[in-house]
C-alpha cells in the first residue's frame, strides 16, 4: 500500500471505505507519522487477517524500516492505536564499524537500530530471546522504499537518482529551450538540503515545482533563499500564493501547470505535481532488473534498484511461521504504479517488478 492508503489487494477496503467508520475528516489523507494513519493501518491489518481466513486476532507487531524518525514514529503509533506489543528494526548501512542499539520508545515498545542490514539476522534472534513469538497472531510491516527495495546506505542512491532524473525530465520538458541544466542542479541541490525541509516539507512535488518556477525566471534563487531565511516566506503555500499573483507573467503552458498544482494543493492533495510523479514511475521502473545476471555486484548496486536479501530472507521465514506480511510505503501511488495505458502494455507496480537481490 502506498501514500493514498488504497491497498494493492482489491479485496481489502481503501481509505475512503473506512473514513466514516474511523471518524476521519473528508478530503484529507493522513501521512505516515500521524496518529490517524496508524489507525487506518491497524484496520487494514485486521481486515487482512480476516481475509486470509485466520481465526486468531493479531496480538503483536514486528516492523522493519530504515528511518528512526518516520518509521519509528509510524511503528509506535500503530502499536499505540492497536495496543499491541511490538519490536522494530531500523537499518541503514554506514562506513562505521558494525553496531546495534536497542532503544525503548515512549510507548514502551522496543527499537533495534543497526548500521548493517545483516544485523536483521541478529534482530530475529533478539526477538526470540525476548520471548516474542512469530506466528499467525503476529503482523509484520515491511517498509518498501529503501528497506525491502534499495536498502538505505547500500542501494538507496539509485532510488534517489531516479527521482532526480524525473524532476529534471519534467522541468526540462516544460521549460523547453530555456532550460539550463546547471541552473536546475544548483536550485535542486540547494533546496533539497535539510535547511529548507521546513519550507518544502521535504515534499519532492513542491521541490520540483519550485525548480520549475526558478527556471522560468519568475523568481530568483538568491531572492527565494533570502526570503526563506528571513522568514518573509514561511511555507510553500505562501510561495504558491505569491506565484498566483504573478500568473499572467508566466507562459501559457507554465500557467496551466501552475493552475493544476495550485488547485491540487488547495484540495489537500500531498502529490500535486502529477506529471512529475508519472515521470518518476517511468525512471524508477527502468531501474528494475535491466542488467544481466552475471553483472558484477558493484555495477548492480550502482545502476539497479535491488531487493534487500536480508529483509527478503527474514520476512519469508516469518511468513512460513504464519505471520501476516504487509508492505507499506509513503511513496505516491502515481510514482509506484503504472497508469492504465501502461498497465495494458505490461508495466508493473514496483512491488511486483522483478529485479536482482543483494545482501548477506
Amino acid at each position: 500500500m502506498y501514500r493514498n492508503l488504497k491497498p494493492a489487494d482489491p479485496s481489502l477496503p481503501g481509505l475512503e471505505d473506512l473514513r466514516s467508520s474511523l471518524g476521519l475528516p473528508a478530503g484529507s489523507t493522513p501521512r505516515k507519522s500521524e496518529g490517524d494513519y496508524a489507525r487506518v493501518i491497524v484496520e487494514f491489518l485486521r481486515r487482512a487477517q480476516e481475509e486470509r481466513g485466520i481465526p486468531a486476532s493479531i496480538k503483536r507487531l514486528l516492523f522493519i524500516g530504515d528511518t528512526l524518525l518516520l518509521d519509528g514514529t509510524a511503528f509506535a503509533n500503530v502499536c499505540l492505536a492497536a495496543r499491541w506489543p511490538g519490536l522494530a528494526f531500523i537499518g541503514s548501512e554506514t562506513s562505521m564499524p558494525p553496531s546495534a542499539e536497542v532503544i525503548p520508545n515512549q510507548t514502551g515498545q522496543w527499537l533495534y537500530q543497526a548500521n548493517r542490514w545483516a544485523a536483521l539476522y541478529d534482530f530475529r534472534e533478539y526477538a526470540t530471546t525476548r520471548g516474542f513469538p512469530v506466528d499467525e497472531s503476529t503482523a509484520v510491516i515491511v517498509d518498501i522504499d529503501k528497506t525491502a527495495l534499495g536498502a538505505r546506505g547500500r542501494n538507496g542512491h539509485v532510488i534517489d537518482g531516479a527521482r532526480v532524473q524525473a524532476v529534471q525530465k519534467t522541468v526540462a520538458a516544460l521549460l523547453g529551450t530555456t532550460f539550463n541544466l546547471d541552473t536546475f542542479r544548483s536550485d535542486y541541490d540547494l533546496l533539497n538540503q535539510p535547511e529548507f525541509h521546513l519550507f518544502t516539507t521535504d515534499n519532492q512535488d513542491y521541490l520540483a515545482y519550485i525548480c520549475l518556477i526558478l527556471g522560468s525566471g519568475l523568481y530568483q534563487q538568491k531572492t527565494l533563499v533570502s526570503d526563506i531565511r528571513a522568514q518573509r516566506l514561511a511555507s510553500f503555500v505562501e510561495f504558491l500564493e505569491k506565484v498566483e499573483t504573478h500568473i499572467h507573467d508566466l507562459p501559457p503552458e507554465l500557467a496551466a501547470i501552475h493552475g493544476d498544482i495550485y488547485a491540487n494543493v488547495r484540495r489537500g492533495d500531498p502529490t500535486p505535481f502529477k506529471s512529475f510523479r508519472r515521470n518518476e514511475y517511468l525512471t524508477t521502473i527502468r531501474c528494475f532488473g535491466q542488467l544481466e545476471d552475471n553483472t558484477p555486484l558493484e555495477v548492480l548496486l550502482a545502476q539497479e534498484i535491488l531487493v534487500t536479501q536480508e529483509v527478503r530472507a527474514v520476512v519469508l521465514g516469518w511468513q512460513k511461521q504464519g505471520a501476516l506480511l504487509f508492505g507499506l510505503s509513503d511513496k505516491p501511488d502515481e510514482a509506484a504504479t503504472p497508469p492504465p495505458e501502461l498497465a495494458t502494455q505490461g508495466y508493473l507496480p514496483i512491488h511486483q517488478a522483478i529485479t536482482h537481490s543483494a545482501g548477506e
